[in-house]
């Protein structure tokens, strides 16, 4: 398994979960300088990302890009998969399509959670669920041209009545075999029975962790049980990321740390 930390490029997100802020160049940097493997990059949208020009200084590093999100398309241009609204629908997809396209240039695939909707008085939930698995099945289609699959997030029941557990979202996204499953820790301490037994159920599905204690924090600042958790990922042989969408308490450097510190514990577990 490898280390990620996450940075957002986006003003509307300040206060969010993201550790490093603004600078993706000098996010990087210090990544590198406390042993991480790679990133994840919350853009505004493609272009933002596109005009970073980060390849030199990734390379420099000897840092990946672990995955590119795409809530920016709800958080800032308020485009969701299940708006009633066709052309927004539309707007939304393609919104996505762009980030694939850049994030394959980094060999990264994107990340589908608050983009997903809800349903609403004018759109049922089980219209809801179709739209998401219809714009699933697009973008599964795009960007598998690139050899990259889609990671699809449940989240909890205060962001989206889509799916809020690891087996309502493997129902979503049944068939569609290019889209991988982003298994949150956060969202999943608050839905999730058992977490460990919801990650061997899923199985190979997972495609992505979000590294997060119970209270968004760092791992080590809330009261998740991790050895569990890791001796069920390793029970389905996952060797992805471990990436730290968290809160940059009390300040981003010490966030960092801390959760470095907490991965070299989780893979020695």
């Amino acid at each position: 398994m490898k280390s990620a930390i996450t940075i957002s490029l986006v003003e509307e997100t300040k206060g969010g979960p993201f550790v490093f802020w603004g600078d993706p160049v000098k996010a990087i940097e210090q990544a590198k300088s406390l042993g991480f493997d790679a990133v994840e990059i919350f853009p505004s949208d493609a272009n933002s990302l596109q005009h970073c020009f980060l390849e030199k200084t990734l390379a420099e590093n000897g840092i990946a890009v672990a995955a590119v999100g795409t809530g920016a398309g709800w958080v800032k241009h308020r485009l969701q998969l299940a708006d009633e609204d066709e052309l927004v629908r539309n707007r939304a997809i393609d919104f996505i399509r762009s980030i694939i396209d850049v994030a394959a240039e980094f060999g990264a695939p994107a990340i589908i959670g608050s983009m997903q909707g809800r349903s609403s008085p004018a759109v049922e939930k089980r219209l809801a669920k179709q739209y998401l698995r219809d714009a699933l099945s697009t973008l599964s289609l795009h960007a598998n041209q690139y050899g990259i699959p889609i990671l699809y997030e449940p989240l909890n029941r205060y962001e989206t009545d889509q799916a809020n557990t690891l087996s309502e979202a493997m129902d979503i996204i049944e068939g569609l075999g290019n889209v991988r499953l982003l298994a949150d820790w956060f969202h999943m301490n608050i839905e999730e029975v058992n977490m460990a037994e919801s990650i061997k159920r899923a199985g190979r599905a997972i495609g992505h962790i979000h590294f997060a204690d119970s209270n968004r924090m760092a791992v080590g600042n809330g009261h998740l049980e991790v050895p569990p958790i890791m001796e069920a990922l390793r029970n389905i042989g996952y060797a992805g990321y471990l990436s730290a969408e968290i809160y940059s308490k009390p300040d981003a450097m010490s966030a960092a740390k801390t959760t470095i510190e907490s991965y070299q514990k989780a893979i020695c577990m």
